[in-house]
């Protein structure tokens, strides 16, 4: 057959022949693509995430999938640091670890990422001092509360989300940073979303979606920064999880529980700078790449056009 192959070509024109040679290393480019992305999502191990230290800080650890990293870090025998703003939720979430794995060390530290940052920065870095912290999962963010126009946003949100999603997360990885450097090891998890990177755009959420890509960014250039020194630095970027931010109550094939993503998200811990551990989620994120931006585009403003008609009802009917 491939002698064939090789006599046909002698006898065809110099743009055929490259025309073949292009096509087939197209066609062998997908071939190991597919095959690495069976790999990654199903066979490849995670690794040992006591390598990098024996603690884990977990920013938003009391709802969501914040609270899914931690039950799973517990899982693999990490003590715990769990920063959040709620001191009652903290300690359920602490005594439910502890009731599953009984061994877990576990600090609580209680920080409104909205208020006093700077202060809540310092009490992470008083709780963590002496501590082998190799994990961090800046997991803490918050979004809508439902779609709206950009000029509808008010100052208020306008103000949690950029500090809540870009300077909450900017200045714990840097309180968290200093001592992986000294000790050149960590691995760095900053929880990102499809609204920046899967999506072309998502409109009326404007402000939550730049915030995201924000993250992403910054993630990305911190793994070129930090890669030589032993750190790891990796943006994951979930689509929908069945979490109260995102108000879905069901899980499905497509939209994961938090403990079904976190599984997921602890396997890749370690590899790639950016990636959606959820397989599923990244079949969908291969659809939208193959369809025209405004097409996505249209269906997206639509879509969420009726969330914003819907959360603007549930407003009239509370003002009543």
């Amino acid at each position: 057959m491939a002698a064939w192959v090789l006599d046909t070509l002698k006898t065809q024109p110099t743009w055929v022949i490259l025309l073949f040679v292009l096509g087939s290393l197209t066609v062998l480019r997908t071939l190991l693509g597919v095959l690495k992305w069976v790999y990654v999502s199903f066979f490849r191990p995670g690794k040992n995430l006591k390598k990098y230290g024996s603690w884990a800080v977990v920013t938003g650890p009391t709802d969501g999938i914040g609270k899914g990293f931690a039950f799973q870090l517990a899982r693999k025998g990490l003590n715990l640091v769990l920063v959040g703003r709620n001191p009652d939720k903290l300690k359920d979430v602490s005594d439910s670890i502890k009731s599953k794995y009984g061994k877990v060390q576990i600090k609580s530290v209680v920080v409104d990422f909205s208020g006093d940052l700077d202060e809540g920065v310092k009490r992470i870095r008083e709780a963590i001092e002496g501590l082998d912290v190799g994990v961090l999962i800046n997991n803490v963010g918050v979004s809508y509360p439902y779609a709206r126009y950009f000029h509808e946003v008010d100052e208020q949100l306008l103000k949690n989300l950029i500090k809540v999603n870009v300077e909450g997360t900017t200045k714990v990885t840097q309180a968290v940073l200093h001592d992986m450097i000294k000790r050149k090891k960590g691995a760095i998890v900053n929880i990102g979303s499809g609204a920046a990177n899967v999506l072309p755009a998502d409109p009326l959420y404007a402000v939550y979606a730049a915030t995201k890509a924000y993250v992403d960014q910054f993630s990305r250039c911190l793994y070129v920064e930090y890669k030589n020194m032993g750190i790891d630095v990796q943006c994951q970027v979930p689509l929908y999880v069945a979490t109260k931010m995102a108000s879905i109550k069901k899980s499905s094939f497509l939209v994961p529980s938090i403990d079904g993503y976190a599984k997921a998200g602890i396997r890749h811990i370690g590899y790639e700078p950016r990636c959606t551990p959820y397989w599923p989620h990244s079949l969908l994120w291969a659809l939208a790449n193959s369809l025209p931006e405004g097409v996505i585009d249209a269906w997206r403003l639509k879509f969420n056009l009726g969330i914003r008609k819907r959360g603007q009802l549930k407003d009239s009917r509370k003002k009543e």
